[in-house]
């Protein structure tokens, strides 16, 4: 496999959308870092306001997308973290299911063909019971929404009462739903590691989840370094081939076959307030490491 194949490779990083510019924004800024590919929130990840579809500049972004080489279905968009289907409070699973059946809708506007989602924390109520309230929520909100968009459920480091940190749980998830065919899953490297997989061994890993969800399942890759050593449960990024996880073993995941047609996106820190998106996304495509954040910095 030559692994210098830049023009094949689906790699990206998370990027803003704001004002004036929105979608149109996002792009460029996606563009500049050298991207095939990228991921962003329809509105602030903390809260459900969000700026009304038509100011967006949409149809601005899409042109140029289409003009520079990026394709629609290989975008992203990630829910906002206040969905929280596994909530044992009734109005937090209402608001939930809500707030994630507008995101369906808004990502289906974007032309983007995966939104993913935190599964949600049971906060006490349970892990099996966890498990059957997002499954609840999924269904209803994939029900309402009725459109072509996947729910890619994100891997999770296993912090507090997170469901999602093993791939038995996102399985038995997809076996409660009736929607299976609108359920993926999105793989986070410094995830998966701190919740105590060993990711050094890929075909292991593969091996895996073919037996829980299928490695069919995988839509979305996130490319992160972690500051913790394995089975940490810390969920703390670092940049690539500075934390415990090390550039040749992602390296291996951005490059294996198997996930070729996936888009990798970074979500690794800023440095000295700077995105390091551009660097990163240079160093994984010609694989080479040396220095690159002491050149960053300078």
């Amino acid at each position: 496999m030559n692994l210098k194949m830049a023009n094949k490779l689906l790699i990206g990083s998370h990027v803003s959308m704001n004002k004036p510019e929105y979608f149109l924004g996002s792009v460029k800024e996606a563009l500049s870092y050298g991207s095939t590919s990228f991921m962003f929130y329809t509105g602030a990840p903390q809260n459900s306001f969000r700026v009304p579809l038509e100011m967006l500049r949409i149809g601005e972004g899409k042109k140029l997308m289409s003009s520079s080489g990026i394709e629609e279905k290989d975008i992203v968009v990630h829910a906002p973290y206040i969905i929280n289907l596994a909530s044992p409070k009734e109005e937090t699973f209402n608001m939930s299911v809500d707030v994630l059946t507008k995101e369906l809708k808004r990502t289906h506007a974007f032309g983007a063909k995966t939104l993913v989602l935190h599964p949600g924390s049971h906060v006490g109520g349970g892990l099996e019971f966890g498990i059957n309230q997002i499954a609840k929520g999924l269904d209803i909100a994939l029900d309402q929404a009725n459109n072509d968009v996947t729910i890619a459920l994100e891997t999770m480091a296993g912090k507090g009462s997170e469901v999602g940190s093993k791939f038995e749980e996102l399985a038995e998830i997809i076996t409660l739903c009736k929607n299976k065919d609108k359920l993926g899953i999105c793989l986070d490297t410094c995830h998966m590691s701190d919740s105590g997989y060993d990711i050094s061994q890929i075909d292991v890993l593969i091996e895996k989840m073919n037996e829980t969800f299928g490695s069919n399942r995988v839509k979305c890759i996130h490319i992160n370094d972690s500051k913790n050593p394995r089975g940490s449960h810390k969920d703390r990024h670092a940049n690539i081939g500075y934390g415990e996880i090390g550039y040749d073993i992602i390296h291996r995941f951005v490059f294996h076959p198997l996930f070729e047609n996936v888009p990798k996106i970074l979500e690794t820190p800023y440095i000295e307030e700077k995105p390091p998106y551009k660097e990163e996304i240079s160093m994984l495509k010609n694989s080479y490491i040396d220095g690159w954040m002491e050149k960053f910095i300078k």
